[in-house]
């Protein structure tokens, strides 16, 4: 089984070695457009094999889709970081004329591949992915609720000083800093509502300080983080390959669920070998529906600059 890793920076470098760790394929491709880097990283990868204990083959390439071949799953990572200046179409403008030429390329030798898009912005590059490969949708899935809900359960566990691993919490809607929405009223401990243990003003501050997770480590790292949006792309990878038939929030398209069409946007699914396999209905009350609608609202606004695009 071979996974392909498409952008050898830091995000993509990482997925590739969480992926490598856990030995879910028996061929990984790590493919970059500058020369020698996916290569070289590959070869870096490749020489942990033995203190990792681990037997998957790591190649690189540079540019050459050919070596991605009969890929199961394809993680996009490509693309660049908004920087100061920057307006958000011009952003969109740069990103989705490379996922869209790497979404072409992918499945031109890999007609059957799910793909996952890590690139921002994600919801948009997620809509792009599917409205341009026109594939199956089961087969396109944005990984940005993970890494919101990870970063979700790091505050939670931080403010009641207990294990993340014991505590279930989801953040839905868009991947931005004022379009996601953690779920507090659903989340738990251990099986009990997490509002036992804090107050209200305490809930909301773990709330919104998930919602701006990504811009405080921007801030903290001057670029953007990497370990746990690698760790999380290879977590739904995990879930592809192994037909874990987890429930996770992804981006995903909707056709009706939560009252929403034609937009990409995170909601809890389950993931399969088929990609995404059933939308779970988290039956929100009208205050999180509402939510759900205005963060809708914001994402199809930026879908829209796709439509100003020469791509």
């Amino acid at each position: 089984m071979k996974v392909t890793v498409v952008g050898a920076g830091a995000v993509g470098a990482t997925c590739a070695d969480n992926i490598a760790r856990r030995e879910l394929c028996d061929e990984l491709v790590i493919l970059d457009i500058k020369e020698g880097v996916a290569e070289g990283k590959a070869m870096d990868l490749m020489q942990t094999a033995q203190l990792e204990g681990f037997d998957t083959k790591i190649t690189g390439s540079t540019n050459d889709y050919s070596k991605t071949a009969g890929s199961t799953v394809a993680v996009i990572t490509s693309g660049i970081p908004r920087k100061p200046g920057m307006t958000r179409e011009e952003l969109i403008g740069i990103n989705a004329g490379i996922v869209k030429s790497v979404t072409e390329n992918l499945l031109k030798y890999s007609p059957e591949v799910i793909i996952v898009v890590i690139s921002n912005p994600m919801d948009t590059m997620t809509y792009l992915a599917l409205k341009s490969s026109g594939i199956p949708k089961n087969r396109i899935i944005g990984m940005g609720g993970i890494l919101d809900s990870a970063r979700f359960r790091f505050y939670l566990s931080q403010a009641m000083h207990c294990s993340p691993n014991d505590l279930q919490a989801t953040v839905v809607g868009g991947h931005g800093d004022t379009t996601m929405i953690p779920l507090t009223r659903l989340a738990t401990y251990c099986g009990t509502p997490v509002s036992n243990y804090l107050d209200e003003a305490t809930l909301a501050k773990v709330a919104a300080d998930t919602m701006v997770g990504g811009a405080t480590l921007t801030g903290l790292l001057g670029t953007s983080a990497w370990y746990a949006p690698g760790s999380a792309g290879a977590t739904l990878v995990e879930a592809i390959i192994r037909d874990e038939k987890k429930m996770m929030p992804c981006c995903v398209a909707l056709d009706g669920e939560y009252g929403l069409s034609d937009i990409c946007l995170g909601v809890p699914v389950i993931i399969g070998r088929n990609g995404w396999e059933s939308i779970v209905d988290y039956k929100l009350n009208e205050t999180e529906m509402a939510a759900m609608h205005k963060s809708a609202e914001a994402v199809k606004s930026m879908n829209s600059v796709l439509a100003t695009l020469s791509i």
